[in-house]
């Protein structure tokens, strides 16, 4: 028959389970916590920089030379902020009155993962997105004493910057090389 102690045993070793199930359950949720933040959090765009070598940001970065040098010199990304290339990239059919050739997505992945990492958010929240270099806050900042008295295309810079054709923007012609 049922005696009453062993009721009392029965619940102490239920009890016994049920903390220690309990206490299995909080560890498994905060192991699971913390492998979502890990791996869930997407990078800032500050430590995105802190890794210009990976491998993709490289492969991007010569994408991005061999496809735009096709048609004109490309610009560094530092000349736009990443909304302007997020733009650009979204959608290739219509750049600048053109289409991309050959674009296809892993292209647009490789590239948008070097320009993302190399350019910089806009200046001022709600500001305008810059479609063109010379309405770029960035773009003013890295000349702060040329006077531009032409419309700037990309030929505006082959006038100044000599190392053009090795992606070197920092080797400047003999007039601004020795600049204050």
């Amino acid at each position: 028959m049922f005696k009453i102690s062993q009721l009392f045993r029965f619940k102490r070793s239920n009890l016994l389970y049920l903390v220690i199930s309990l206490i299995i359950l909080l560890w498994c949720m905060s192991v699971g916590w913390a492998f979502n933040r890990a791996l869930g959090a997407s990078p800032s765009h500050t430590l995105a920089q802190l890794s210009p070598n990976r491998p993709t940001v490289q492969a991007g970065k010569e994408l991005y030379e061999k496809t735009c040098a096709g048609c004109h010199i490309p610009i560094p990304a530092e000349v736009l902020p990443t909304e302007t290339w997020q733009q650009l990239l979204e959608n290739p059919q219509k750049h600048y009155g053109t289409s991309v050739p050959n674009m296809i997505r892993l292209t647009q992945v490789l590239i948008w993962d070097y320009l993302k990492t190399n350019s910089r958010p806009i200046l001022l929240k709600g500001s305008p997105i810059p479609y063109y270099v010379e309405q770029s806050q960035y773009f003013t900042i890295l000349h702060p004493r040329v006077e531009f008295k032409e419309p700037i295309t990309t030929q505006s810079c082959v006038l100044c910057h000599t190392g053009i054709k090795d992606f070197n923007y920092r080797r400047l012609t003999a007039e601004w090389e020795d600049a204050p």
